[in-house]
């Protein structure tokens, strides 16, 4: 009994180290070296190898003493050939899962990272001679420098991390409610206990000092060169900003009646308040020389053409805002919406009336559950999301834990068949197809395939599609902008190549994204037209980073953000967030480690310029 006691014991404290380890693989920094990072993982392979059949025991040690002299800049070419016949026999002789799936990795980086591969051979160093870049600041995609801000939080000073931020993005307080926060996956601290909540603290500065009340830079001497913007989304107002800061003029041109783009037209009012995103359009107004004209559209109220000889250069964020039906009989059904569609109804103040029906969503992201969510506002009886696999759930994990707690149903496994219509031609029922799931592909993604199992018939008097949206750009296609699958084909210069002086971003190029992407899309156009225009425009931004100071490396829990109660907010469109009280803020912000001073390598590549 004592010798089971034992074992369990010593079970638990390794499996304590291995939860651990499991912190550190999670926030390994970006910009480390692929090659170095297989070779961990090859290694690990090694040591849960039980050493009984050779291809595992032998031939596991083999491929990890290639890698060391390919990484010791030691081996030829030739290497990479019998690295991958090695790895083949390995995969198809070994015993078990473990030289199995060891063999596979490095197939994995045989192919991924051949480019990788061939520079440490031919030139001994990484393909970019890359070094750790400091997370946070690497994976916004604006590039915000994150401890900066976070240190002025602790420090008291809101309005300077306010400025702090607007450095590299003009929507402090958009971003504070509804941003993906991507720079929270890699964070440093992960390694201690859990990342900071640097959504959560960005919230907290602007609730204590709004942005339209913090001064912006002092814009540069007047260029009087123009630029027509098309689009006053993120994307647009962005670069309307850092040009206007430059010293140009911008003319921002759209087909709404208020700017704001999808931040006011397809994110609900629970999620971002209309009155806090006009906080950081007043804001950007201030920047400089920007004029925009509301209610126009281009095709119908003025041609691209003649834009394009009446500015000095164009910048197309058009964004995505038109909802996607499905090519099936009966798509344009009555009560058949698309999820972009329902959004910006409601916010046209034109909801429908939901109240007393049964709604169904098809659809697993960050835009199906803000559909679903304003349906259990506007009253309906039900709401059901069906998706293919959990995969599809694509949704922020507290945007779904949200849309579950307010009563939201989920069900997975089942494919979208066919849409029923009653004889007037109106929804009766939706028909879907039972899933079984089964291999996974290239991406890592589970597969599915139908079962044997009897369709299944799901009466419901709205059917919401959020299956993704699209850009207007047929217009624009006439004009001779080269559009490639509903998406304008430009550069990461945001450049459009085949016409000078035209260049575009944001979700009309990638299709639709987050609005951080789009404002990261809006700054690159900015400094490209502005280099385009012949000059190379320095913004003085007057703000520095507090003094770093070691941090003791405390265990310490992080500070959540709270959300009134659900039974409650699904009755009305108020906000459902509470910001961190004083001492929470205090104690969240302190966590940080200062990455942009210890632990992270160079900051080259990592603070935002």
């Amino acid at each position: 009994m004592k010798k089971l006691e034992k074992k369990g014991s010593m079970n638990q404290r390794i499996d304590l180290v291995l939860h651990k380890f499991r912190s550190r693989m999670a926030s390994y920094p970006p910009g480390m070296c692929p090659l170095a990072l297989y070779r961990s993982l090859l290694q690990i392979s090694i040591n849960q190898s039980c050493g009984k059949c050779v291809p595992c025991r032998d031939g596991l040690m083999e491929l990890l003493k290639m890698m060391d002299s390919i990484l010791s800049g030691d081996a030829g070419m030739e290497i990479l050939e019998k690295m991958k016949n090695m790895a083949v026999m390995i995969k198809r002789t070994a015993d078990c899962a473990v030289g199995v799936t060891a063999a596979d990795l490095v197939l994995d980086s045989l192919s991924g990272f051949s480019d990788e591969y061939e520079s440490h051979i031919r030139q001994r160093k990484c393909i970019e001679n890359v070094t750790q870049t400091i997370p946070c600041i690497t994976l916004c995609p604006a590039h915000v420098d994150v401890p900066g801000y976070v240190a002025m939080i602790k420090e008291g000073d809101y309005a300077g991390a306010v400025r702090m931020i607007r450095k590299n993005n003009p929507f402090p307080t958009a971003c504070a409610m509804v941003c993906e926060h991507p720079c929270e996956r890699k964070c440093r601290r992960s390694m201690i206990d859990q990342s900071i909540n640097i959504r959560g603290l960005k919230m907290y500065a602007v609730n204590h000092s709004p942005a339209d009340q913090v001064p912006v830079a002092r814009s540069n001497v007047s260029t009087g060169k123009r630029i027509a913007i098309v689009g006053a989304g993120p994307s647009g107002l962005t670069a309307a900003y850092f040009l206007a800061l430059m010293g140009h003029r911008a003319v921002v041109f759209e087909e709404h009646e208020k700017p704001g783009g999808m931040l006011r037209y397809g994110i609900p009012a629970y999620r971002l308040p209309k009155e806090r995103l006009d906080e950081d359009i007043r804001a950007i107004m201030k920047a400089g020389d920007i004029e925009i004209r509301c209610g126009l559209k281009i095709g119908r109220d003025i041609s691209f053409e003649e834009i394009r000889q009446e500015y000095d250069a164009v910048y197309l964020a058009l964004g995505a805002q038109i909802g996607n039906r499905m090519p099936m009989e009966n798509a344009d059904a009555e009560n058949v919406i698309p999820a972009a569609d329902f959004l910006q109804d409601v916010a046209h103040g034109r909801p429908m009336d939901l109240t007393g029906k049964k709604v169904a969503l098809i659809g697993g992201g960050n835009v199906a559950m803000d559909a679903a969510r304003t349906a259990v506002r506007l009253k309906a009886e039900s709401v059901h999301v069906f998706t293919r696999k959990r995969d599809d759930l694509t949704a922020l994990p507290e945007e779904i834990e949200g849309a579950m707690q307010e009563g939201v149903r989920f069900r997975t496994l089942l494919g979208f068949l066919h849409i029923e219509t009653d004889k007037a031609g109106k929804l009766s029922a939706v028909w879907l197809q039972p899933q079984i799931v089964g291999e996974y592909d290239q991406y890592g993604t589970v597969t599915t395939e139908h079962s044997s199992a009897y369709p299944y018939r799901f009466p419901c008097d709205v059917l919401i599609l959020g299956v993704g949206q699209r850009s207007d750009t047929e217009v624009f296609e006439g004009a001779g902008v080269p559009v490639v699958r509903g998406r304008i084909d430009a550069d990461e210069a945001c450049m459009v190549n085949t016409l000078p002086g035209v260049f575009s971003g944001g979700d009309c190029v990638t299709g639709p994204s987050t609005a951080i992407n789009a404002i990261a899309a809006g700054r690159v156009a900015a400094y490209n037209i502005d280099e385009y225009l012949g000059y190379h425009h320095k913004i003085s931004w007057d703000i520095q980073a507090p003094a770093a100071l070691p941090n003791p490396c405390v265990p310490t829990g992080r500070a959540e953000i709270e959300e009134t109660d659900p039974f409650l907010r699904r009755c009305n469109f108020e906000p459902v967030e509470i910001s961190m009280n004083d001492e929470e803020a205090a104690r969240e912000a302190g966590r940080c480690l200062r990455c942009d001073h210890y632990g992270c390598g160079s900051m080259e590549g990592g603070r935002g310029k």
